[in-house]
């Protein structure tokens, strides 16, 4: 059961930023949190790949503050969370035995941080008056988030 929670949040966090969730089951994976070892995801903790996932997701943080990024609900945004949160679960689920369900519950949370995190961000820099502190408010949200799940594996 922890493990479709943990792989309903890291696709949450896809949802929200979607590089930051692929760099932390990347560590996850790499510091042996998640064993992918046997399976065609073993990639994912390979000694390389957080730190290059890590590279792409503080790019991201940067780009998400650019007015010319576009909205995080166009298809080819969206398509690349919903990616995103379904690798991301599935690597959960098969540490806790189940692909397909952790690849579900990752796509769930993708579809839930995209709409939400979207919602929550335009209501935030309503109440400030300017989106940069509510994208820093998100970019917080979904580092804790990403910590939260893959803390829950070890």
């Amino acid at each position: 059961m922890a493990y479709i929670l943990a792989a309903a949040l890291i696709g949450i966090v896809a949802g929200m930023r979607a590089m930051t969730a692929p760099a932390a089951v990347s560590w996850a994976g790499h510091l042996g949190w998640i064993d992918l070892s046997q399976s065609w995801l073993a990639f994912i903790g390979y000694a390389w790949t957080p730190y290059v996932l890590t590279l792409l997701a503080l790019v991201e943080f940067v780009t998400d503050q650019l007015p010319s990024t576009p909205s995080r609900k166009v298809p080819p945004q969206f398509g690349a969370r919903l990616a995103m949160g379904a690798l991301c679960g599935a690597a959960i689920g098969v540490a806790g035995g189940s692909l397909v369900i952790g690849l579900i519950a990752g796509i769930v949370g993708a579809v839930a941080g995209t709409l939400g995190g979207a919602a929550a961000r335009a209501k935030l820099a309503g109440v400030f008056g300017r989106d940069l502190p509510a994208a820093l408010i998100e970019d917080a949200a979904a580092i804790a988030l990403a910590c939260l799940a893959v803390s829950t594996l070890r």
